[in-house]
């Protein structure tokens, strides 16, 4: 007898034959390839400058500290991240180095003064960097405030304030105190006698005299301010006067050959006559040229306290000139504790500044009232021994 004939079904076990044959190793009969990882993401890097601190003024002389913080991906830079340090000018020491716990630190010395631009960079082990920068300026050593007294009042015989200046160069001989002498606003054809004795007596006190002359913004015709220098070294003598000051000068450089021509005049009457030039604001850098020293401010205690040349690239200039080329000249300032706070900010690096004269003799720029050089401060005195303070880095003395 035959035995029965068995049809196997299509699907085995529930089976298909397409998973049969993916359990075989796929109908092709090849391998896969597996997929490669994803590459990593590149490298965030940081770099923030810890110190110096952003635009403040140092000495030129003096090494300066650099700090970054360099971080990667969040974290602190691992030790021998490359770090590269760059200055406008100068000697970095430390210039191409590595970080150390996330810190990379540099010296700048040899510098020469002015605006200086700080540069670091930094890269990871992927090649990805990071550069920040930073703003900060470098002076000549300063040296000490002087006062500078536009005493443009007479010397009357029964007692003047040019009698208060020799009593203060003798109280105080430390400070050096220059008077700007102007008897008739410069134009003169004689000497005036009360002018030649109050001077002389203020000379012999130990005070310096400088003689005025105005220039009208550079419009005055130079011969007649030449005719004016000449009259100075030739009514007062040179035993007297010891420079020119230049008032109403002008900052544009439009007016520059101007005030070159005035310059070199007046240095070849005497190479050694100290000319100080009066723009009332900061001028043009170029202007650093015609005078041995310039007013850069000229005005009210509340512009005195605010005037910084920092915020201005056009007048951050004045940080590569030494402290002695720069003038403050402050009116409206009431009170010897208001003087001493001018004194104090004067004296500090951001105003760079040497010749200066504070007063309460008061001068309205928009009625164009007042005559704030008509007299010396009631506090005159006080002023003079704030300066010799700040001088040898005492406190101030009590007003």
């Amino acid at each position: 007898m035959p035995l029965p004939r068995f049809r196997l079904p299509v699907r085995l076990g529930g089976l298909s034959l397409g998973a049969l044959l993916a359990a075989c190793g796929g109908s092709g009969g090849g391998s896969s390839t597996p997929e490669a990882p994803p590459a990593p993401a590149p490298s965030t890097v940081a770099v923030t400058l810890t110190a110096p601190a952003a635009q403040e003024v140092f000495e030129v002389d003096a090494p300066l500290s650099i700090r970054a913080q360099v971080t990667i991906n969040g974290a602190p830079a691992s030790d021998g991240t490359p770090v590269r340090f760059a200055a406008t000018s100068g000697t970095l020491a430390a210039a191409a180095t590595t970080a150390q716990g996330g810190v990379a630190t540099a010296t700048l010395t040899q510098a020469t003064p002015g605006r200086q631009q700080l540069t670091v960079s930094a890269t990871a082990a992927d090649g990805q960097s990071a550069t920040t920068t930073r703003t900060v300026y470098l002076r000549p050593a300063p040296r000490p405030l002087e006062v500078l007294v536009p005493a443009y009042f007479y010397p009357t015989p029964s007692g003047s304030p040019w009698d208060q200046l020799a009593a203060g160069v003798q109280a105080v001989p430390g400070v050096s105190v220059t008077a700007i002498l102007n008897p008739s606003n410069g134009v003169f054809t004689a000497p005036e006698a009360q002018y030649t004795r109050a001077a002389s007596q203020f000379v012999a006190a130990g005070g310096k005299v400088i003689g005025y002359v105005h220039s009208n913004y550079g419009t005055r015709a130079l011969a007649a301010v030449q005719a004016d220098v000449d009259n100075y070294l030739r009514f007062y003598g040179r035993s007297i006067v010891t420079g020119i000051f230049v008032d109403e000068m002008s900052s544009d450089t439009r007016q520059l050959e101007y005030y070159q021509s005035l310059y070199r005049y007046i240095k070849a009457q005497g190479s050694a006559l100290r000319v100080v030039g009066n723009p009332g604001a900061v001028p043009d850098a170029a202007y650093a040229a015609v005078a041995d020293v310039l007013v850069t401010y000229e005005g009210q205690r509340a512009g005195l306290l605010a005037y910084d040349p920092r915020t201005s690239t056009a007048a951050s200039w004045l940080y590569a000139r030494p402290n002695t080329s720069v003038a403050l000249l402050g009116h409206n300032i009431p009170t010897c504790a208001a003087m001493q706070e001018a004194l104090a900010a004067a004296a500090t690096a951001r105003y760079n500044a040497g010749p200066v004269f504070f007063t309460d003799g008061e001068y309205d720029p928009v009625l164009r009232t007042g005559n704030p050089w008509a007299g010396l401060p009631h506090y005159w005195t006080a002023l003079l021994q704030s300066v010799d303070a700040l001088n040898r880095g005492r406190p101030l003395p009590t007003c």
